[in-house]
């Protein structure tokens, strides 16, 4: 290749980097107005939006979504999809409530256990689609059946109670007036997005979600860091699961139900694409706290369940069709 063709395909990269930063900008961006509008109009419709007590509410459940939309977020970088999430969640949370309940473990322990449990359950979906072959939608629909049935049969479909007032630091705790699980978080949402943006780790998993092809033939190990992406989303899904029975001090069996449709939600509006290899995890900590407004302001304004799924699935529509539009643009200016 001449001087003159590298210098070419040079400032050809240059200009796809160019594009893909305006595009996550511009997502980002209609995702950040639309939560400010969301928040002003819920503060004029509801007397109970601003108070302590809702605040403190709103902060506590985002940051399951969150936390959980964080691991979504990973697996559709790589052009995959999780549908196992809620029920994952469900079986961490009822486990590690069963290790404090019934063998004594401590809130800390416990956790550890249902982190345990979520990547037993990633390293299961991440060898499904890697050593089986099977499409990742299918290989996690799989998991989500068998996820939801473990969890029945653990419980006996009856919530775990009679736990100590310490099972809530996490769910419920605050630490200088913060809640604890709006810190922890943060702890997440930093440490991914170093994780993305800055190590090799990062780089495949967006190599692999651009062209799997491509990133298999320059030497990448595809299976292996595409089963790590699969295990750490699990162990944030067990994270999150653990967190989300503290905030009801108790394991739940049907937790979860439908919970892959807010966090798919929260990051596509943050501008993860699912055609794969893009997203960041600003967008879908803004993707987030958008849908848990959605979910608050329903309950404040006395929205039917059955509503707000319409409402959700309404946002995926409209965040899927804002994807396409943006990636044709991107595509037709290439």
């Amino acid at each position: 290749m001449t001087t003159v063709e590298q210098s070419v395909e040079t400032r050809g990269r240059l200009a796809d980097w160019f594009r893909q930063r305006i595009s996550h900008a511009v997502s980002e961006f209609t995702a950040a107005v639309a939560l400010v509008v969301l928040f002003v109009a819920l503060s004029f419709a509801s007397p109970h939006f601003l108070t302590a007590d809702n605040l403190f509410n709103i902060g506590s459940q985002t940051a399951v979504i969150a936390i959980i939309a964080t691991a979504q977020t990973m697996v559709i970088i790589t052009r995959g999809i999780d549908l196992s999430v809620g029920s994952v969640a469900a079986l961490a949370g009822v486990v590690g409530a069963m290790a404090v309940r019934d063998l004594g473990f401590s809130v800390w322990a416990a956790t550890g256990v249902a982190v345990a449990v979520g990547a037993i359950a990633g390293l299961l979906n991440g060898l499904l689609v890697t050593v089986a072959r099977i499409p990742p939608f299918i290989a996690t629909l799989g998991t989500m059946s068998a996820g939801r049935g473990l969890v029945f049969i653990v419980t006996g479909a009856v919530g775990v109670y009679g736990l100590p007032k310490s099972f809530q630091l996490l769910g419920n705790g605050e630490l200088f007036g913060v809640p604890f699980a709006v810190l922890l978080t943060a702890v997440v949402a930093v440490g991914v997005a170093f994780l993305l943006s800055q190590t090799r780790f990062g780089q495949y998993a967006y190599a692999m979600g651009s062209n799997p092809e491509a990133a298999r033939r320059s030497g990448i190990p595809v299976g292996r860091h595409l089963t790590g992406v699969y295990v750490l989303a699990g162990v944030l899904v067990g994270l999150g699961g653990m967190i989300a029975a503290s905030r009801v001090n108790s394991g739940q069996p049907n937790y979860g139900i439908a919970l892959e449709l807010d966090v798919i939600a929260a990051a596509v509006i943050g501008g993860a694409s699912l055609f794969g290899g893009q997203g960041r995890i600003v967008g879908t900590m803004i993707g987030a706290f958008l849908i848990a407004l959605v979910r608050n302001g329903a309950v404040l304004l006395d929205i039917s369940i059955h509503y707000q799924q319409v409402i959700v699935g309404l946002i995926i529509w409209a965040a899927v069709y804002f994807d396409q539009y943006r990636r044709r643009r991107l595509e037709a200016r290439g």
